[in-house]
């Protein structure tokens, strides 16, 4: 397995290809950066060491938080229902636990009648030119241990972007393409063959 230096690196020289090399399809311009959790600091280090080299040949880089599309949905959630959103999943965490808090925001980020999140972002990458830029998702760790199954997201966004996107993922890989969120132990390692990672 390579150091994160090595995966930054090869990230970089693909993101400097023209055109980028990071995906096969066009409207699937995603991949994964895999670093330890353990990581977590060095990474946000690297990543705007990264951005900084991008910038200087042109690129236009932004950093969207997992945390703040996480806070955002809610957010519109209570903003379209003022029974729900933040202040209901406070009180539901009061009377009945973590777990059923957790498992109503999960609901909130997954539901067609809520905020699904990879609608969320699709809406947030709109704004952004694909030709020019390139968008790190960071601080993906927000939704653990279980408020957001991540490895579905870019799958989610499958045709709905065209920016260049990349998910700095926190856990372990098995194999090739098998990853593990955070590293839990009690989650299987998931798959996905159609978005590169760097791991």
């Amino acid at each position: 397995m390579s150091s994160l230096k090595d995966r930054m690196a090869l990230l970089e020289s693909d993101l400097k290809a023209d055109p980028p090399r990071i995906s096969v399809y066009h409207d699937l311009p995603f991949a994964i950066l895999r670093h330890n959790p353990t990581d977590e600091w060095e990474l946000r280090q690297d990543t705007k060491l990264l951005a900084t080299r991008l910038e200087a040949i042109g690129k236009i880089v932004h950093m969207i938080p997992m945390s703040e599309l996480l806070w955002g949905a809610l957010a519109k959630v209570s903003q379209q229902d003022e029974d729900e959103g933040f202040e209901a999943v406070v009180a539901l965490e009061k009377e009945r636990g973590y777990l059923e808090a957790q498992r109503q925001v999960t609901t909130y980020l997954s539901n067609k009648v809520w905020v699904p999140l990879w609608d969320f972002l699709a809406d947030r990458l709109a704004g952004i030119n694909p030709e020019n830029s390139v968008v790190f998702l960071t601080r993906v760790a927000a939704m653990s241990p279980g408020i957001f199954q991540v490895s579905l997201l870019l799958d989610k966004l499958h045709g709905k972007t065209k920016v260049p996107t990349i998910l700095c993922y926190p856990g372990s890989i098995e194999g090739t393409t098998g990853l593990r969120f955070m590293e839990l132990k009690d989650r299987d390692a998931l798959g996905n063959y159609r978005v590169k990672i760097y791991g």
